[in-house]
């Protein structure tokens, strides 16, 4: 009896995962599956699962119990999980990637219950095109790897760090719609240098420390060789690889391959978004804007460069534009003759210019740079003190009145924000042009009797760039992604906003409009795209696109996205 029943339950779970319905099958459906009476007698639409569905997330104690229903959800019913994802963004993308993700990262060989992504170990060297094609659904369209040594704010997880990808890949779907069976995470196993995992009895990953930078990049370039071969037409996005590697991989690979560096290329272009709409606000003109950060890793370093091709585009030489950038490291302000050998990525905008004088601190920096913007990078909570942001302001105001200090905390999770939003506004009387890399709430200062004042922060989300910058790669047959295309992501962020947002005073348009703004961003890639040669579609068709406008390429950008209808 065991024997014949087990068939049977694992044909009705095959089937009801491949149609991913719920409870919306026909009654036809349930007789041509076989499923009359292994599922409830009710026939519910999308949204009374999803307001099921919602009431369980919202009566669970903690993120991470949130996390794992979801987790389950988009298991079993992956069309019900993105229809939820996608109407009620502003919820639960939190829960799906930043700042939960760090958690469930921290957690992961405890939490783990079931495989959700391809585990690539050093070890296995020999059998990486095995393993690529054993991935079960066919031709992925975007990649999204990461080797855990740097795991956003949280140092070396190991294999752990696989939670980035799998959430990263989620938010592909929800926000730019690239269908979830089109979408493959995976982890690089190269051993981790966290003494805790290394320790850990459950721990998943290889139990040995990490082998020589050169052995770790032969396997890379052994990687991205087979997955080359395996998938040609799949973007591959790297995410959280520790600084030089970073650096180094986008380097050696994006002239062969169809590859970008999240951390590096995508937080770039989010916050040069948020930047265009701040200095607009700012009051203060741009050939006075000055700019400090706080860190100088991958993302520090992408960010800056990213910046300052803005500059260079508005009529600033390279040299002029960099100039406008002071960064700032553990060790103080990054100059050439600090006594110190500075990695590589670093040099680029060490400063000569100090006359030998050496600011240890951040305090220092900014009394020397009188900065009018202050950009943070940091994975350290609370380093923008009260003296540090009410620095900032004083250097703002001195420049005339009406003028808007720019200050971005932008390290992700919560718990390594550079400082808080209520902090920045109470600390500037209200004057912050603000964005943060993980979510704050609005705040209200009461001003006596009823009256009140509500400010609205911003998110510097890379989900506003990444999913786009993917899609539009995908549509238009990329062979390269380009710097031009990077640069037009951000370019195209800062134009889509609406009326409504532009008058509150945002400089990223509302999270629930992610959707809008993804579509905005592929349309402008693909343009770029092309304008760089780097587009296989056929000329004839973008001769059509060019004839009938923007609206038409929308139209077929829409056209081509995975929109879960239950």
């Amino acid at each position: 009896m065991t024997s014949r029943i087990l068939p049977s339950l694992r044909t009705m779970a095959a089937n009801i995962t491949s149609l991913r319905q719920g409870l919306s099958f026909t009654p036809e459906q349930r007789i041509a599956r076989n499923l009359t009476g292994l599922i409830p007698h009710v026939m519910e639409d999308s949204s009374k699962q999803c307001e099921r569905a919602l009431k369980m997330i919202r009566t669970r104690q903690t993120n991470i119990d949130r996390y794992l229903y979801l987790s389950s959800l988009k298991y079993q019913n992956a069309d019900l999980f993105y229809r939820l994802l996608i109407d009620n963004a502003k919820e639960l993308m939190p829960l799906v990637y930043t700042p939960t993700i760090g958690d469930v990262c921290l957690q992961y060989s405890t939490l783990y219950t079931r495989p959700e992504a391809l585990y690539i170990s050093i070890k296995q060297r020999k059998s990486i095109k095995t393993i690529l094609k054993n991935w079960p659904y066919p031709n992925p369209e975007i990649c999204v790897v990461t080797d855990g040594s740097r795991i956003l704010g949280l140092g070396d997880l190991g294999v752990n760090g696989v939670g980035i990808p799998i959430g990263k890949l989620a938010l592909y779907t929800a926000a730019a719609g690239i269908h979830p069976d089109k979408t493959l995470p995976i982890v690089l196993d190269c051993g981790t240098a966290n003494e805790t995992n290394l320790k850990d009895p459950l721990y998943l990953g290889m139990r040995s420390k990490r082998p020589s930078v050169a052995e770790q990049q032969e396997f890379m370039d052994e990687f991205m060789q087979a997955a080359a071969e395996v998938y040609p037409d799949m973007v591959v996005q790297f995410e959280d690889f520790e600084s030089e590697k970073a650096f180094n991989y986008l380097d050696r690979y994006r002239n062969t391959y169809k590859c970008f560096n999240d951390d590096i290329q995508g937080t770039g272009a989010v916050v040069l978004g948020g930047y265009i709409g701040a200095v607009n606000l700012s009051g203060v003109p741009l050939e006075e804007q000055r700019l400090v950060f706080m860190g100088a890793g991958s993302a520090g370093v992408g960010v800056a460069k990213q910046l300052v091709e803005y500059y260079t585009k508005r009529g600033l030489s390279e040299q002029a534009a960099r100039d406008k950038f002071w960064l700032v490291d553990t060790k103080g302000l990054v100059t050439k003759d600090r006594g110190d050998k500075l990695a590589e990525h670093k040099k680029y905008f060490a400063r000569g210019d100090n006359n030998g004088h050496q600011f240890k601190s951040l305090e220092e920096v900014i009394e020397y740079v009188k900065p009018t913007a202050l950009v943070g990078l940091t994975a350290t909570f609370g380093v923008f003190t009260e003296s540090v942001v009410r620095a900032l302001k004083a250097s703002v105001d001195a420049g005339g009145l009406g003028r808007r200090p720019i200050l971005f905390p932008l390290s992700n999770p919560l718990t390594k924000a550079e400082c808080t939003f209520e902090q920045a506004v109470t600390w500037t009387d209200g004057t912050v042009i603000f964005a943060s890399g993980s979510p704050f709430s609005q705040f209200t200062i009461k001003l006596g009797g009823d009256q009140a004042i509500t400010y609205h922060p911003n998110q510097g989300n890379n989900v506003y760039v990444f999913p786009g910058i993917g899609l539009g790669a995908i549509l238009a047959k990329a062979t390269r992604v380009t710097d031009n295309m990077i640069y037009t992501s951000a370019a195209a962020l800062a134009g889509s906003l609406n009326a409504e947002e532009v008058h509150k005073g945002l400089i990223y348009p509302r999270i629930e409009r992610v959707r809008d703004a993804s579509v905005i961003v592929a349309r402008e890639v693909m343009k770029a795209a092309r304008r760089d040669g780097v587009s296989a579609l056929p000329e004839e068709q973008w001769l059509t696109w060019e004839e009938w406008g923007d609206p038409a390429l929308d139209k077929y950008i829409k056209e081509h996205i995975y929109d879960p209808d239950l």
